[in-house]
């Protein structure tokens, strides 16, 4: 695994690549279970995630679910 380029909610972020989607998450602080995504253009199920690999030049919409009332 080296160091690659993804763009994130239209951002150029660097990250150690192949790298599943949880731990792409997780190693920018945030809950795989908080939050929805979309990789190039699909919508991912959180159930996916563990199994998902994030390449260099793929794109990102991560969107954190907010609860309340």
């Amino acid at each position: 695994m080296k160091e690659g380029i993804v763009i994130a909610n239209g951002h150029r972020v660097t990250a150690v690549l192949p790298s599943s989607l949880e731990d792409f998450l997780v190693a920018r602080n945030l809950l795989p279970r908080s939050v929805v995504v979309e990789l190039n253009g699909e919508a991912i199920a959180p159930s996916e995630f563990r199994g998902r690999l994030v390449h260099a030049g793929d794109r990102l919409e991560i969107v954190q679910i907010v609860a309340g009332g």
